[in-house]
């Protein structure tokens, strides 16, 4: 097992002591990781593809590397691997997993007219009735929305290794992600760097730096309609907000002396943030 992951399976085990109430999400995330990590290693190569000289073009307008809503691929691994990742759900929670796998494994289910919609909320082309279903329980539908995310991430996580210094040097300055498009959950901001913001894609892994006064949603810049909320005993973890679109983002403050954070496990130890966030009005 190589060094890193045994660092982030420790991280894992320290959060379980200190936030009992994330045990079982934590220890899928465990899985999750062990399972991406061999995915990785039996990867002879990805099936998405850049074509390096328009990656400038594409950084300029607006475009991230990796059209998923527009471009067909081949899907046949990864949803091998989203029913790799159900097996961790069947064996870590069997009764409240069983709630989702009846509509996973339901014939009309269609793994990847979902796939396609979650980059393109637009489309017509929905599993609507399957989605529905699967948000009657707002726990089992983040877990759903994990595996969904996950099943891609380690192709596109190969594509942000070997793209992102570039994309890095064309100043991406947009809300989205420049590898895949898909919008940020998370965030930290670095003191060693004079507290610049970075914005982090749980899709493919990235981070980018984002201006720091500024809705990565809307693009709003007024800073009286901008504000954060945090709680008490835990300011390093905070929760921007807009007060224009009512969106919010959550933000892991690293101080001067911090080694970087894994944002995967951030994100699942501060649900409490997105409840809080989610009971003042915002999305």
């Amino acid at each position: 097992m190589a060094a890193k992951l045994r660092n982030t399976l420790k991280t894992i085990e320290d959060y379980k002591a200190t936030n009992p109430h994330y045990t079982d999400l934590l220890d899928i995330l465990a899985d999750i990781l062990i399972l991406r990590e061999n995915y990785r290693k039996n990867m002879a190569s990805t099936i998405f593809s850049v074509e390096e000289k328009l990656i400038e073009g594409k950084m300029k307008g607006g475009l991230p590397l990796i059209d998923l809503s527009g471009q067909k691929y081949d899907f046949t691994r990864p949803k091998e691997y989203f029913y790799s990742l159900i097996a961790i759900a069947e064996k870590r929670i069997p009764s409240e997993a069983q709630k989702f796998l009846d509509v996973i494994k339901g014939e009309h289910f269609n793994w990847e007219d979902i796939i396609h919609a979650s980059f393109n909320p637009s489309e017509e082309e929905t599993s609507a009735q399957d989605l529905a279903t699967l948000d009657e329980n707002d726990d089992q539908f983040d877990l759903i929305d994990l595996f969904f995310e996950e099943s891609l991430r380690p192709e596109l996580e190969v594509i942000a290794e070997k793209y992102g210094a570039a994309v890095e040097r064309c100043g991406w300055m947009e809300g989205y992600c420049p590898i895949c498009g898909k919008e940020p959950k998370i965030g930290e901001i670095r003191e060693s760097e004079d507290g610049r913001r970075y914005l982090f894609c749980h899709q493919c892994g990235y981070k980018w730096h984002f201006r720091r006064i500024k809705c990565p949603f809307c693009g709003n810049e007024e800073q009286h309609s901008l504000a954060y909320f945090e709680v008490e005993g835990e300011e390093s973890h905070r929760v921007d907000v807009c007060n224009k679109c009512r969106r919010y983002i959550k933000i892991i403050e690293l101080p001067k002396s911090s080694e970087d954070v894994n944002l995967d496990i951030e994100d699942i130890a501060t649900l409490h943030l997105d409840m809080l966030a989610y009971e003042e009005g915002y999305n």
